[in-house]
């Protein structure tokens, strides 16, 4: 559901978040990502940070400088401007990988749970183009959707302790890929080459909210020669 008008939210005595709906959809992510824009480009004194999410944003200030009603009165007033803002258009990055095997130790699951091959599982998560909604969790990790509704998939009962970087992973309708060694609960079906973080790089995340991405199926000597 878009909501007219957006909802407030507080969170701890610095932050508030800004919810402009209730469910997972481009629509509602293309008003964040405008609404990010406006606050970004029109800042108070006070701000600290800006954090667009799916459908939401959190936005931390300091509250010796601004008061909670001022601050949602600035917001009200950008947010009636959403519709002038023209957002870029996407860029749109290929992502190869290999599938299966060591690379993606649930693709053999994901495919009994499903009742197909993993070759079919490979050709679901391949067709389509995924839309970045967010990065969070780790730096650079890139929330991606939607997939086919053949391969809905539910995240993994007891999460990986451990999950190497590039893998990547399927739960629900989205998919993702972990930027760097970290727990996670996804279903792992595969492993980037690509470095999606380097905090040596400016912008640091190859990925950004509002990207679009392709997964390309590649062999494990691609892989290797991707990696050197």
């Amino acid at each position: 559901m878009h909501y007219d008008k957006p909802l407030y939210r507080i969170m701890g005595d610095c932050s508030l978040i800004v919810e402009l709906g209730d469910k997972i959809n481009p629509e509602i992510n293309r008003r964040v990502s405008a609404l990010t824009v406006l606050l970004e480009g029109n800042p108070l004194d006070g701000l600290m940070d800006i954090v667009p999410a799916y459908r939401s944003i959190l936005v931390i200030y300091q509250p010796l400088k601004i008061n909670v009603r001022a601050l949602k009165k600035w917001i009200d007033g950008m947010e009636e401007k959403v519709m002038e803002i023209h957002l870029p258009e996407p860029e749109t990055i290929d992502i190869p990988v290999v599938y299966g095997g060591r690379y993606g130790p649930d693709l053999e699951w994901v495919s009994q749970y499903h009742k197909i091959t993993p070759e079919e599982v490979i050709r679901l998560h391949t067709v389509n183009t995924y839309h970045v909604y967010m990065i969070g969790f780790t730096p650079g990790f890139p929330y991606m959707g939607e997939l086919p509704e053949e391969l809905e998939t539910p995240r993994k009962e007891t999460p990986r302790t451990e999950i190497p970087e590039g893998s990547v992973g399927i739960a629900q309708r989205q998919t993702g890929i972990y930027p760097v060694v970290s727990p996670g609960g996804w279903q792992i079906i595969g492993c980037s080459p690509l470095n999606l973080f380097n905090p040596n790089h400016d912008p640091p995340a190859l990925l950004k909210a509002g990207d679009m991405v392709r997964f390309s199926p590649i062999d494990e000597e691609d892989f290797r020669h991707w990696k050197k």
